[in-house]
């Protein structure tokens, strides 16, 4: 892996809110994630998290709004809960020195991890931020997008707006159909040059929680897949947002708690 993050990519994220890392993955390391991403998600059998009863597509052609949602992406969260070798693949403390490089923190967390899977003709992923949605609220939070396809103007790339982090705020927006929604909200970005991540297999991101960002539809026969994960910076408490933990656990939790559970959050990463 391409785990060397040098100080002009670091000087980069931190002005533009996001970076591009080419080939992160070799070859062989590509093919491993692959198959790895594959099994797990076969395992799940379509349950989207552990702790909470939700399927893939049980709300297609309910609504609308679900029908149009249903086809943005498939989605599924904490594979590295029920893989072990997707776990492998997420606690890596090299990738974790990198997040936390980047984010200028001295330890980092998993939040969750996600597979994004753009189907054929999938529809686009709305502008959005993503800390907002979290249990906790820390400026610093980022995420890893790993390309597992190219990820191409034609199939979904990601989209970002540089330099947005910066002034975005806790407030959520929400990623609703209207793909300029989110200017609402913040109506000063409205008239921002955005940036196309395109990304060959192998490549990958880090963005900002509060980077506003997007996604083309996938205008083509094929798949555009790539396996994220969200990151927390070590030391935040529950700000009373469920989001994606466990019914059980959030009842014993009160907001200002400290989230340091490593069955949920694991620590993957701190500095000596």
């Amino acid at each position: 892996m391409n785990t060397d993050v040098s100080n002009e990519q670091i000087d980069f994220y931190r002005e533009n809110g996001y970076v591009v890392i080419e080939d992160f993955l070799n070859a062989e390391e590509l093919e491993h994630w692959r198959n790895a991403v594959t099994r797990a998600i076969q395992v799940r059998n379509g349950l989207k998290i552990p702790g909470k009863d939700v399927r893939l597509g049980e709300e297609d052609g309910i609504n609308e709004d679900a029908a149009y949602f249903n086809n943005v992406f498939d989605q599924l969260l904490n594979l590295w809960q029920t893989s072990e070798e997707v776990r492998e693949l997420m606690v890596d403390d090299r990738i974790g020195k990198m997040a936390a490089d980047l984010a200028e923190v001295d330890g980092i967390r998993i939040w969750h991890d996600q597979t994004l899977i753009k189907r054929p003709w999938a529809n686009p992923t709305s502008w959005h931020l993503d800390t907002p949605f979290w249990s906790f609220s820390d400026r610093r939070a980022l995420s890893i997008w790993v390309a597992l396809d190219d990820a191409t103007l034609e199939n979904g790339c990601l989209f970002f707006i540089p330099g947005s982090h910066k002034t975005t705020t806790f407030e959520n927006a929400g990623i609703g159909k209207n793909m300029g929604g989110i200017f609402e909200v913040y109506p000063e970005f409205k008239q921002a040059k955005s940036h196309a991540a395109v990304m060959k297999a192998g490549s990958c991101s880090f963005h900002n929680g509060l980077t506003i960002h997007g996604a083309h539809a996938n205008m083509t026969p094929g798949y555009r897949r790539a396996m994220t994960c969200a990151y927390m910076p070590d030391g935040n408490t529950y700000n009373g947002t469920p989001n994606i933990l466990p019914d059980g656990y959030v009842k014993t939790l009160n907001v200002g708690d400290l989230l340091d559970n490593e069955e949920q959050n694991p620590l993957i990463y701190k500095r000596s």
